[in-house]
């Protein structure tokens, strides 16, 4: 049958990293594909006594309609979160509990856009916010990063040619996918730049607690001086991501507008998961939790590139990140990804093409592997079998 659709799903398509995970459901399959945590640390036991002592003590209100904004213990919680990474100044007034932060990535389109937009990205970008923001009918001026972040020579001159650009969405620590982290200096910068050309800045930061090396750096938004940031954060990475709980934190302007939003998407997150989620907080250690996924990763992340290094060709290129949950691969100009991920396959190996980050084309040589789900043997194993399709395209 033929339907008349609205004119931005033809903006709409399927994601490369979702239809990856579906090869996840074959247990012959290793896959270094999406982002996802360890599930055999999630909290079950804790989770299932957290449950319980909601019910019993507040039960009614965890199964009934509550504030848009989200509950208020669980909000100033994550104001004290916020406050060890700099952000300070702020209360519960400026939070919002979403759906995920994958949700306060579409409230951004729908805040901020209008067909024929622009919106500035890191080059690479985050695929799920490059699909969310393109079905706003925006068009998208990606940047180029060094090992410091965003070029801001090339961000300047972009917003001096593009007087329709509506924010600047960035991935400060740890970005998904090349796994480069801003500098502080660059950090001022890009705020400094907002300021002067009068735009908002979207600081994407779900990965900033799992720093495994390095100096942790402070949040974009610890510079903001006009409210023209917009942090975005998660509990999918530090506590399980089938909560879907995250959050938005802006001053009240623009705050105002994504509460009025989330009112139309679904009135407000999940009673229960917030009172969860508030409750572990308060008869758990998250931070201790944190310190654990921290070593898991570590060795996962160093197991990947010591076995990348071992069956790669010396061409190759390695991105080694400080945090996070992903390595970055640079390939030889001839060699596609899409064409390499066809012949891991038949090994039963997955990852993800980096030509899906580019969202005005490019990196076919590039590559992104997840390594925090994946326990090191299987690192082992799969990157051999990639250095054997390697071999054999080669």
């Amino acid at each position: 049958m033929a339907f008349e659709f609205a004119s931005r799903m033809n903006e709409v398509k399927a994601s490369t990293i979702r239809e990856v995970l579906k090869l996840t459901e074959r247990p012959e399959v290793i896959s270094f594909g999406g982002g996802m945590p360890a599930a055999e640390f999630f909290p079950i036991e804790e989770m299932k006594e957290v449950t319980m002592k909601v019910l019993d003590e507040d039960g009614q209100k965890a199964l009934q309609y509550g504030p848009t904004d989200g509950y208020l213990p669980l909000r100033k919680k994550v104001v004290e979160r916020l406050n060890k990474i700099g952000i300070r100044g702020i209360t519960a007034e400026d939070i919002l509990l979403t759906g995920g932060s994958q949700q306060g990535l579409d409230f951004c389109g729908k805040v901020f856009v209008d067909p024929g937009d622009a919106v500035i990205c890191e080059k690479p970008s985050y695929l799920g916010a490059i699909n969310a923001f393109k079905a706003y009918q925006c068009k998208f001026i990606d940047i180029p990063m060094d090992d410091h972040g965003m070029i801001m020579e090339e961000l300047e001159t972009a917003l001096k040619s593009n007087p329709k650009v509506k924010y600047i969405y960035v991935i400060p620590d740890f970005q998904n996918p090349t796994g480069k982290t801003w500098s502080a200096e660059r950090r001022k910068e890009l705020v400094e730049m907002a300021n002067k050309y009068k735009t908002v800045i979207i600081e994407d930061n779900p990965y900033y607690e799992l720093r495994y090396s390095g100096q942790p750096q402070p949040a974009i938004k610890s510079f903001d001086t006009q409210d023209r940031v917009v942090f975005l954060g998660t509990f999918s990475k530090t506590l399980a991501p089938g909560l879907r709980l995250g959050w938005v934190c802006a001053g009240k302007e623009i705050l105002g507008k994504f509460n009025l939003i989330k009112q139309g998407a679904d009135l407000q997150v999940n009673s229960l998961t917030q009172r969860q989620v508030n409750k572990y907080m308060e008869m758990y250690d998250l931070d201790g939790r944190i310190k654990e996924l921290i070593e898991v990763y570590r060795k996962r992340r160093e197991v990947m590139v010591e076995q990348m290094k071992e069956h790669f060709p010396k061409e190759v290129k390695i991105d080694i990140p400080e945090g996070g949950l992903f390595v970055w691969v640079e390939f030889p100009k001839n060699i596609s990804t899409i064409e390499l991920m066809k012949k891991v396959l038949e090994k039963n190996v997955a990852f993800i093409p980096g030509d899906s980050f580019y969202p005005n084309g490019g990196g076919e040589n590039t590559a992104r592997f997840s390594f925090s789900a994946i326990p090191e043997e299987k690192i082992i194993e799969g990157i051999a079998r990639m250095g054997q399709a390697l071999s054999e395209i080669i």
